[in-house]
């Protein structure tokens, strides 16, 4: 039986949900939390029931609570007030969405990760992916990765009470040349810069996360073989599948973990992410057609850029 609890993201498709629901029974959490949008559409609402009449197959001990919105709120406001919530009610939770099917020995690994870093706010969340396009050739049992990955992830309350769902310090921060310090690599720089720009037009969540972990240092515990399988993330936000869905999992096998020597991120893990054929690689259109698309918000940009030395000069005096 799982004692950390267990907090469950659904919404329309009960096929996934119930894949998901299987592992969780198989787990026993003595409390599981779990967490609903409504029907975006009069049409929408007999699934969105089916997919909360799983919930209801809970037949071991266990504290249920639910938060399911009459209403629709988008992924972007439903994840991130569900995940406040969730916070609101425990110290610490396992979290999994409809789509991220655990191996059995996820909840160990998350539970023995949670407790040995409880206290360590270098630390922020721990996830059951791995998405190294190859086997990590390395004695440790986990990694610390500057990047993190919700695909199946626990945190604390400590680390989720940074969490900001509107970005508000990003203006400043790309404004004041701060990605140059975060980001020594072009490619991640130009990664980050486009999603945190466009974050506003896209109805998510996690890269709001991804900037609060990113900007508070904070790392992300990565297991050396993957823990999730991912069976599509078609039917929420996204109109198409993403990569690295239906990866295959490994056991992690807790009781001989061996740890890294350092809390620090590695770069075998990390370098690979962002490589030409790596899970985040982005191409960046010119600055000629950044400018064409949105030439008042580029001078103003490129205006802040070159003034923001001076400023700081000037405000020292």
């Amino acid at each position: 039986m799982v004692t950390t609890p267990v907090a469950f993201i659904i919404f329309n498709r009960p096929e996934h949900t119930a894949k998901v629901f299987e592992q969780i029974a198989l787990a026993r959490p003595r409390k599981l939390l779990v967490i609903a949008d409504g029907p975006r559409r009069p049409d929408e609402a007999d699934v969105c029931a089916q997919t909360r009449a799983i919930i209801d197959r809970v037949d071991w001990e266990c504290e249920l609570l639910t938060n399911y919105a009459a209403e629709n709120l988008g992924c972007r406001k439903r994840v991130s007030s569900g995940i406040d919530w969730i916070f609101s009610q425990v110290e610490e939770a396992i979290i999994l969405e409809d789509d991220c099917v655990p191996d059995p020995t996820f909840f160990a690994y998350c539970e023995f990760m949670l407790e040995r870093y409880r206290n360590d706010e270098r630390v922020m969340m721990v996830s059951g992916s791995n998405w190294a396009s190859h086997p990590l050739d390395i004695d440790e049992s986990y990694v610390f990765s500057r990047y993190p990955n919700i695909w199946g992830w626990a945190s604390w309350r400590r680390a989720w009470s940074l969490y900001d769902v509107d970005m508000k310090l990003w203006p400043a921060y790309r404004d004041q040349g701060q990605l140059a310090a975060l980001f020594s690599e072009a490619r991640v720089r130009d990664y980050y810069e486009h999603v945190w720009n466009t974050v506003d037009g896209i109805d998510t969540w996690d890269f709001q996360w991804a900037f609060t972990c990113l900007f508070n240092n904070g790392l992300c515990i990565v297991p050396k073989a993957n823990l999730i399988t991912n069976i599509g993330v078609v039917g929420t936000h996204f109109r198409g599948e993403t990569t690295n869905i239906n990866l295959p999992t490994s056991p992690f096998d807790v009781a001989n973990a061996i740890a890294p020597r350092t809390i620090f991120p590695d770069c075998r893990y990390d370098g690979p992410l962002f490589a030409s054929n790596g899970v985040f690689w982005y191409k960046p259109e010119p600055a000629w057609k950044r400018f064409v698309k949105d030439p008042r918000g580029s001078l103003i940009r490129y205006v802040k850029l070159l003034l923001y030395p001076i400023y700081r000069v000037l405000k020292k005096r």
